[in-house]
């Protein structure tokens, strides 16, 4: 695998927005996280973001908090989402480790790039990590031709959006809601504007993050983005169910719905 640029353009060509599906490695345990981030790719999820656990996940909301934390108690570590990579290139689909930066330091730059390269992954998305302070990782993703993930934001003032877009690499990721992340009983009009802020400075696909839990909503972002991306949902899916395989298998059908309603919105423009 390499960018996931031609991911995003194939879905384009379809007419539709692409999906993107969160889960973090190790929960409930290493080897379910692993078979309910397939069970996305066979239901239609067109890039999967691998989450790698952390111990204070501050932008994360309680749903995705609490599933890091089992993971990690677990023995989930950054190495784990790096075999969940090479797992889902297996699947036939792109990945993105979705990871706080200290976790990427710790690991070493060159050494997850070299690793994320050589496992079939896409890049980074790095939520914490601004374009000025991420020089070792520019090059360490130039030298391997991985994507990078910076996030913007509504409270990003035009002279950021177009600096942040600059450093990207793949997609950028439109987060629609400022604060930690979670479901959302409905989708607000800050994502649009945001969308259109970000369009007017970058030809890159935007992906809009924070809050998709249904086809419904998952429709109406498609209609303005060009990408969907739900992580709160499929954590919920597995969280709730009475076993991890009954949580696969929930994993599966909540992303089969969200490609449905996907599908069902016409292209952005």
């Amino acid at each position: 695998m390499s960018s996931v640029a031609p991911v995003l353009e194939a879905a384009r060509a379809e007419g539709r927005a692409a999906l993107i599906g969160y889960l973090p490695v190790g929960f409930p345990d290493h080897d379910s996280s692993i078979a309910a981030m397939v069970a996305m790719v066979e239901s239609g999820v067109d890039i999967v973001e691998i989450g790698v656990p952390y111990s204070d996940p501050l932008m994360d909301g309680p749903v995705i908090q609490h599933a890091v934390e089992a993971a990690l108690a677990g023995g989930a570590r950054t190495k784990h989402a790096v075999d969940a990579t090479e797992a889902v290139a297996k699947a036939g689909a792109s990945s993105l480790l979705m990871s706080y930066w200290n976790l990427v330091d710790q690991y070493g730059v060159p050494r997850l790039a070299a690793d994320l390269a050589a496992a079939g992954g896409s890049g980074l998305i790095t939520p914490d990590l601004i374009p000025e302070e991420a020089g070792e990782w520019i090059a360490a993703s130039d030298q391997h031709g991985l994507d990078r993930v910076f996030l913007v934001a509504p409270s990003s003032t035009d002279g950021r959006l177009a600096m942040t877009v600059a450093a990207c690499r793949g997609f950028v990721y439109v987060a629609s809601t400022m604060g930690v992340t979670g479901v959302r009983s409905q989708v607000n009009d800050a994502a649009e504007v945001l969308i259109r802020r970000t369009r007017a400075v970058t030809d890159l696909p935007l992906c809009v993050g924070l809050g998709v839990s249904n086809a419904e909503q998952a429709a109406q972002v498609a209609g303005f983005a060009d990408g969907v991306i739900v992580g709160s949902a499929f954590v919920r899916a597995l969280a709730d169910a009475a076993s991890p395989a009954e949580g696969v298998r929930a994993v599966g059908a909540l992303a089969a719905s969200l490609a449905e309603g996907v599908r069902s919105a016409p292209v952005s423009s």
